[in-house]
């Protein structure tokens, strides 16, 4: 993936913003998925959340992004105590671009949408970055599927919301790109607050500063103590596999 030293300004981020829910409930085919649920986001930190499936990490994930599914309640505040309305971006598993839009246009999607003006300067720029500087006129069937989440990221970037919440943006993909792109997002994403959702404990391990384990029935939400060292981890470094390993018993798998 070419890299390239090109800035992308931020205008709209100036201080990270922290995420605090409380008394979060979602109750789905009669089961109570969970209760009384508290999150706390830090400001401009990489938080990844770890959990078997079904146990309600997509649900919270939209809770906190406003598209309450039925079922979910909870009182949601940014560290500001104001409401988090028009400062989060979501990116969801799937790329979600528009067959009938080529790929600069999907990326500026969003602003156009708002009837806003579209900076098309620095969505070019975002491109270079992700590496689709070449692709900017392309419709998203010619592509890739590593370069259809690479545009899915600039578009999520273009945004440029102090949140981001990302729901397994890089499951499918091959090990070397997924590996790629998450070095990509670390960089990328740097100075946000960001939650994201994975199965995979090693692609937490290599990005989180925080890791959250949620478990049980009604779940609860635990951290991971001692990660060692600082995001991006090599996935091959012993404390690294030592707290995969501990990981692995925190969710029972062990």
């Amino acid at each position: 993936m070419p890299r390239s030293s090109i800035a992308v300004q931020s205008p709209a981020l100036t201080t990270p913003l922290a995420v605090s829910l409380r008394a979060a409930r979602l109750v789905y085919g009669g089961l109570i998925l969970f209760d009384g649920l508290d999150l706390e986001l830090a400001g401009g930190c990489f938080t990844c959340l770890l959990g078997p499936s079904g146990i309600g990490k997509s649900s919270l994930l939209r809770l906190l992004a406003g598209l309450t599914p039925p079922g979910v309640s909870g009182d949601l505040r940014g560290g500001d105590g104001q409401p988090l309305t028009g400062r989060v971006a979501y990116m969801a598993q799937e790329d979600l671009l528009l067959p009938w839009l080529n790929v600069l246009d999907n990326i500026t999607l969003g602003s156009r949408l708002r009837g806003e003006r579209t900076d098309r300067e620095r969505a070019l720029a975002l491109l270079v970055r992700v590496g689709l500087s070449d692709c900017a006129l392309a419709r998203p069937e010619t592509l890739s599927g590593g370069m259809r989440q690479r545009a899915a990221l600039a578009r999520t970037l273009m945004e440029d919301r102090p949140v981001v919440l990302m729901d397994e943006p890089f499951s499918g993909l091959d090990a070397l790109t997924r590996l790629r792109l998450q070095a990509l997002a670390a960089e990328l994403l740097a100075g946000r607050t960001v939650l994201l959702i994975t199965h995979d404990p090693l692609e937490a391990l290599r990005l989180g500063e925080h890791i959250l384990i949620m478990n049980g029935r009604p779940a609860t939400l635990s951290p991971l103590p001692d990660l060692p060292g600082a995001p991006p981890r090599d996935p091959g470094d012993p404390a690294v596999q030592a707290a995969y390993r501990a990981i692995l018993r925190s969710l029972g798998a062990a």
